[in-house]
């Protein structure tokens, strides 16, 4: 009895290990494509979240054969019309011929083109390009896939990680990623998304613009419902970490403790802990706070 608890208690502990391996493999995977998809979606106007969840689920998160050593992310095959490089693997029939590129974002230009220059998906192009659902069953009824739960999975895929938000998203020259609203999504050195609050921004706006709704703006930046906000403010756009940027810090005049976790992008609640501070305690000018590890 006591065997079978321990092999249950094993294989249960494997599959959780399993399932979060698999989640950092996509999240990693939408950080690192998520601007060439953008900036598909502009030139050819294809929606970023259909390329986005249609390279997530060809290429295992990137981690087919095809992705690592063909850098195909979407599973084209090689067809009359391809002069470049070539493997062969067994797909719907036996050592099937598919395209190689030099690097993936060669393929997610092909894919752009192989929708936009062939006649049998041009009716993809007519449809609303906000409606992600219409977009994964158009490509099923065009042929792309032969598995009638093509679009289940892609729409799954699309509203599990919220990837509908990048449709509404902008690719600059110089490599911004713009909101609709002409919020510029930026990068904190913790690699976490946030803009920053204009004159006149309220919640509604703000959560419709960027796509995210106010609850977790709110639940992601530590701030109540009657919080107004305030040209300057930082506002995550995603769950801040269980850390900071930095090790430790000194408390400067005016700084709060919401103001410092939003500073290096740390959870409040992990901050007070890390400093076993009771919440809504204030640290004093000139104090030193930990947000990596536990103070002494």
């Amino acid at each position: 009895m006591m065997k079978n608890w321990i092999l249950g208690t094993l294989v249960l502990f494997s599959t959780v290990v399993s399932a979060q391996s698999r989640l950092e493999l996509r999240e990693a995977y939408i950080e690192k494509y998520k601007n060439i998809a953008i900036r598909e979606m502009q030139m050819y106007g294809i929606p970023a979240s259909i390329t986005l969840a249609q390279g997530i689920l060809e290429s295992g998160d990137g981690t087919s054969d095809l992705a690592r050593e063909g850098n195909n992310h979407f599973g084209i095959k090689c067809h009359s019309d391809w002069n470049g490089r070539r493997m062969y693997k067994d797909d719907d029939e036996d050592d099937e011929c598919f395209r190689v590129y030099d690097h993936a974002e060669a393929s997610f230009r092909d894919h752009s083109l192989f929708l936009k220059e062939r006649s049998r998906y041009e009716r993809l192009f007519r449809l609303d390009p906000y409606d992600y659902e219409a977009w994964a069953e158009g490509l099923k009824d065009c042929g792309y896939a032969t598995n009638r739960r093509y679009p289940e999975l892609l729409i799954g895929i699309i509203e599990d990680y919220e990837l509908y938000k990048y449709d509404k998203m902008e690719y600059t020259p110089d490599g911004d990623v713009i909101a609709s609203s002409g919020h510029v999504v930026l990068v904190h050195e913790s690699g976490l998304e946030y803009v920053v609050v204009k004159a006149n921004d309220d919640w509604n706006r703000l959560s419709m613009e960027v796509d995210v709704t106010i609850d977790r703006l709110l639940d992601y930046n530590d701030l109540k419902w009657d919080t107004k906000l305030e040209e300057g403010m930082i506002i995550y756009l995603e769950r801040k970490y269980r850390r900071g940027s930095v090790e430790k810090h000194r408390v400067q005049e005016g700084e709060t403790m919401h103001s410092i976790s939003q500073k290096f992008g740390i959870r409040l609640d992990k901050l007070y802990k890390r400093n076993h501070m009771l919440p809504g305690e204030e640290p004093k000018v000139g104090e030193v706070l930990t947000l990596q590890g536990y103070r002494d």
